[in-house]
């Protein structure tokens, strides 16, 4: 039997929720990977670290949510709770390592179709998997060339992210690019959604896992804390604003002397009028 599926149950709450979880995963994650690119080595693992949870973790809250709206008449949904995890875990270590690719060799070229494709596969991947967790009394099937079209969004939403991160266009830039990513990560959920049908076995038999409600809060709780965290770096670190390294002056370089264009001038100051007044001088008398 032909089950009934709804993926907005309750209405645009879900999905407006989904879309700004996976904004703000990703404007974080962006800023820090772009962040990384302006440090010494020894600090750039740290914020592609950072980037890499903020991403992994902003996407897989976004699924989360927008599942909260998902329903099939004539059966309850229960999830696993190891496997939906994991799928946080596939998230976070294949976004991971396309950053690091481009963190390391840049927002271009080779590496950047690289580090975007794999890390659309970690986007598919946490998304397919999660979907896997879930336990009802029916079998899940999907269409495969719909199924090939979300991992292609997937692909090409990141690769377009990590361009843009390798940048270093200011704060705004970041914001933009971010808002494209929501989009694009809450396309590709969507049509995998639309990919999906399910066959109900009609057996009635009770379903084993943990309700959606339960894993509500701690799936609240990655989000907050990513927020804080960017409300923190943002303000204590002007470089995660303005895109760009400081200029340092001349004169605070080391091996050049402080102060030499000041000294120079001042001595071309102080000899001038007195080789003006005795050009002035010795024209005197010529005159007369």
């Amino acid at each position: 039997m032909q089950g009934t599926v709804d993926g907005f149950s309750y209405g645009l709450v879900t999905p407006l929720v989904a879309y700004f979880m996976a904004c703000l995963g990703g404007a974080l994650g962006l800023r820090c990977t772009t962040r990384s690119m302006l440090v010494a080595q020894s600090w750039r693992p740290g914020w592609l670290a950072l980037g890499s949870a903020a991403i992994g973790s902003g996407i897989w809250t976004m699924h989360f949510v927008a599942m909260m709206g998902f329903t099939v008449r004539g059966t309850p949904i229960h999830y696993d709770k190891a496997m939906t995890f994991a799928s946080l875990a596939v998230a976070i270590i294949m976004v991971g390592i396309g950053i690091f690719i481009v963190g390391y060799k840049g927002a271009r070229g080779t590496a950047l179709f690289t580090g975007g494709t794999i890390t659309g596969l970690g986007i598919a991947s946490m998304h397919y998997l999660g979907m896997a967790s879930m336990s009802l009394d029916g079998k899940l099937e999907y269409n495969t060339v719909t199924v090939g079209i979300s991992v292609a969004i997937a692909m090409a939403a990141a690769t377009a992210a990590l361009w843009a991160a390798g940048q270093i266009r200011g704060f705004l830039w970041s914001v933009g690019a971010s808002l494209v990513m929501g989009l694009a990560v809450s396309g590709m959920h969507y049509t995998g959604m639309a990919a999906l049908s399910v066959h109900l076995h009609g057996t009635a038999e009770p379903t084993t896992g943990d309700s959606p409600a339960t894993l509500l809060a701690p799936m609240l709780i990655g989000p907050l804390a990513f927020l804080l965290l960017a409300g923190v770096v943002v303000m204590f670190d002007p470089l995660m604003v303005m895109g760009k390294p400081t200029v340092v002056p001349a004169e605070h370089k080391p091996g050049i002397p402080a102060h030499t264009h000041v000294r120079h001038s001042a001595h071309r100051l102080r000899f001038r009028p007195r080789r003006t007044v005795e050009h002035r001088g010795s024209r005197t008398p010529q005159n007369r």
